[in-house]
């Protein structure tokens, strides 16, 4: 089973025409008891609507920065950011929010689960900062459905401590895909998850990217910055080398079913 909602198509993306992210001379400093730190410096970037995206560079490098700017989750110190020609410097805190919470899937390394809530309640809490397309009644059935396609059916009741690390991480995504973002952004998905795991998680990454949207995500890892038709490194807070790609490596299949879904459903 797809993805819900938008239009399934070939599990290979296509060459994307369209800007949906762009940067101008975008730069990121923070205030420090020794003075500025600059820990992305002017950059200038376009990233098409439905390119995969790795980015890649070590800690400290300033990959995590660029992504929280690319979220809304952070604000530029100068420069001009755009999404589906929104200017994201120019929106109030309200508005930045309201905007994030309909455009914008995020998944985090450390999952950022509320734990006194349920796996679908997580799922569910995030769909009442989307103000798109769904009413209550159909984000209920939605994230139930989304449970399904990650595999977490029968786990929807129980709280995150309740789950492994790699079922935490798959209740992440669903609640990332909960208003049905064009943009989804990932801050190392596998990097507190055994290899096992995190190829699993990929998979369902990839998945995701072949239903018409965006993927950006961030990782230390050369094999899974392969997977992305487009690699961007990057060290000291700027980028240093932007790669495309026609052979993507293939996200590893869990086993030989149909779908991921089934696929992982055994994890535990």
């Amino acid at each position: 089973m797809p993805f819900l909602s938008r239009h399934h198509t070939s599990t290979v993306n296509p060459a994307p025409t369209t800007a949906l992210i762009t940067l101008q001379d975008v730069a990121r400093a923070y205030e420090t008891g020794r003075g500025p730190l600059l820990a992305l410096q002017a950059t200038t970037l376009t990233i098409a609507a439905g390119e995969t995206v790795a980015i890649i560079g070590p800690s400290g490098s300033g990959k995590s920065t660029l992504l929280n700017l690319i979220a809304g989750i952070d604000r530029p110190t100068s420069g001009q950011l755009l999404i589906g020609g929104v200017d994201l410097t120019a929106l109030s805190e309200e508005r930045l929010t309201r905007w994030r919470g309909d455009h914008v899937g995020i998944v985090f390394q450390f999952f950022q689960l509320m734990p006194t809530l349920s796996a679908l309640e997580n799922i569910l809490l995030a769909g009442e900062f989307g103000s798109r397309r769904f009413r209550a009644s159909e984000r209920r059935q939605r994230a139930l459905t989304l449970l399904d396609q990650v595999g977490l059916a029968d786990l929807a009741d129980h709280l995150p401590a309740e789950l492994s690390g790699g079922e935490q991480q798959r209740v992440a995504l669903a609640r990332a895909l909960i208003n049905d973002p064009p943009l989804l952004l990932a801050d190392e998905p596998t990097g507190n998850l055994d290899s096992t795991t995190g190829e699993r998680i990929m998979a369902l990454l990839a998945e995701f990217a072949s239903t018409s949207r965006t993927l950006i995500y961030v990782t230390h890892d050369p094999l899974l910055a392969a997977q992305a038709r487009r690699t961007i490194h990057v060290r000291d807070g700027a980028i240093v080398d932007d790669q495309q790609s026609t052979t993507a490596i293939p996200a590893p299949a869990a086993t030989g079913e149909s779908t991921t879904a089934n696929a992982i459903a055994a994890e535990g």
